[in-house]
């Protein structure tokens, strides 16, 4: 079950307003390559949360909707958009925080450089080796 899936996610708010094509849900979701789209798609329609609708058209044509229990993770999903949103500045001020604190750690914390021209585990390099 991929219910916390980053595309899953995704993919039910595409679906949410109306049945979408392959290509279509391609678009949307942008990043997404082809492969892991089809394979969400499926695990989402072997776990029951979509229908894939082939219509017998030339050429064919396939649609993805939500099913009733895919719609169910509609709540939670935006719950989880809306806590993203709510939160955002608090989120991003966190993970400054963060990365100047590693900065200054690496900073403080990294090894000496060995004079130009000398072995850091013998001392004074000469042409021979160690």
């Amino acid at each position: 079950m991929r219910i916390g899936d980053r595309w899953t996610a995704m993919i039910v708010l595409c679906l949410e307003a109306r049945p979408r094509r392959f290509t279509e849900l391609k678009q949307l979701l942008g990043a997404v390559s082809a492969k892991v789209l089809t394979d969400t798609l499926r695990a989402m329609e072997r776990d029951g949360l979509l229908t894939r609708d082939i219509f017998d058209e030339n050429p064919p044509r396939v649609e993805y909707q939500l099913t009733d229990l895919g719609r169910t993770l509609l709540r939670l999903v935006e719950a989880a958009r809306d806590w993203a949103r709510d939160n955002l500045d608090d989120l991003l001020a966190a993970r400054q925080r963060h990365d100047d604190d590693l900065a200054r750690s690496l900073r403080g914390s990294a090894p000496a450089q060995p004079a130009r021209g000398r072995d850091p585990g013998r001392g004074v390099h000469t042409p021979y080796g160690r």
